[in-house]
């Protein structure tokens, strides 16, 4: 049976892909523009916004692995997600296709993030957490019904090698300093910030997609515990870099006047509260269950900046 990842091409699709070939070689990549990432890899263009595609991609396959980036815009996540996930969901009840939801942590309350557990309460602080809310209920509510197999994966903010433009601390920190800039880091220097590593995030998915008993539950992935504060990830990359840990804040007043002239900064206004407090994944559950440790975060800052540096 076909293991099948719609939203491929980003770097979880792309981890996902690797991770995949230790359980199966009939792997589906659909995207607008898929990509081999493994040489047996069926491609299979696809908008996920139009039901018969989606249920045309979705035929066939054991499992379904949603990795979908849409645009980093609230209006865009208001409209396209509600459609996606509405579609993914009938077209795996429809062919008997159990689904993997790979999750973000924007739907927590602000006031529960020093120590976020699957357990967290649910209540989202900002417009676009409001939206994955919605979206994250929708297939629970078909798992508690009976109606579908599914679970969720969820990831804190990620880092690691391959990243295109999407990873905070990659965009903020990294880039900067290789350029021999200073680093950038918005809210407080001083409060910790965990990071999920993306070949961690990849092969846990996997893992998870093909455990029988992970199903109708939601799975934090597995991050390193006792995260660094912006100041001492700024210290860390640069040590690594040997270069000077320079950075300047960006509070929200300053980020707000960036998003007059930058459409990418003004959508990072409401998700400030995430740097303005201590924001640690705890991802025990995950790593007592598969008996997994995460990758420690020097490892994956060496291996993060080694790709950064040879892709320039």
């Amino acid at each position: 049976m076909i293991q099948t990842i719609l939203g491929s091409g980003g770097v979880i699709g792309n981890e996902l892909a690797q991770a995949l070939t230790a359980y199966t070689t009939n792997i589906r990549l659909v995207s607008r523009n898929p990509k081999k990432v493994n040489e047996s890899d069926q491609l299979v263009q696809a908008d996920l916004l139009k039901k018969e595609e989606v249920f045309r991609a979705v035929e066939g396959s054991e499992i379904v692995y949603v990795t979908v980036g849409f645009p980093y815009s609230y209006k865009i996540w208001k409209e396209n997600w509600p459609v996606f996930i509405t579609h993914a969901i009938e077209a795996c009840k429809v062919h008997k296709a159990k689904l993997v939801f790979f999750d973000n942590v924007y739907m927590y309350d602000k006031n529960y993030l020093d120590g976020m557990t699957e357990e967290t309460p649910i209540h989202p602080p900002s417009k676009k957490g409001r939206v994955r809310a919605q979206i994250a209920d929708m297939i629970m509510q078909e798992v508690s019904r009976g109606q579908l197999q599914a679970l969720i994966a969820r990831s804190a903010d990620f880092y690691g090698p391959g990243i295109a433009n999407s990873s905070m601390l990659n965009e903020t920190v990294v880039k900067p300093l290789i350029a021999g800039k200073k680093a950038n880091w918005v809210g407080g220097a001083n409060f910790k910030h965990s990071f999920t590593y993306t070949p961690d995030a990849g092969k846990a998915t996997a893992l998870l997609g093909n455990s029988a008993d992970a199903y109708g539950q939601v799975w934090h992935l597995p991050t390193a515990k006792d995260p660094l504060t912006g100041k001492e990830w700024i210290e860390a990359v640069a040590k690594i870099l040997d270069t000077k840990p320079a950075f300047q804040l960006a509070p929200k007043w300053m980020v707000l006047i960036i998003g007059l002239f930058v459409p990418i900064m003004k959508e990072m206004v409401e998700m400030t509260y995430q740097y303005d407090r201590d924001y640690v994944f705890d991802s025990s559950k995950f790593e007592t269950h598969f008996k997994v440790k995460p990758t420690t975060y020097k490892t994956g800052l060496e291996a993060t900046l080694a790709d950064a540096r040879k892709t320039g």
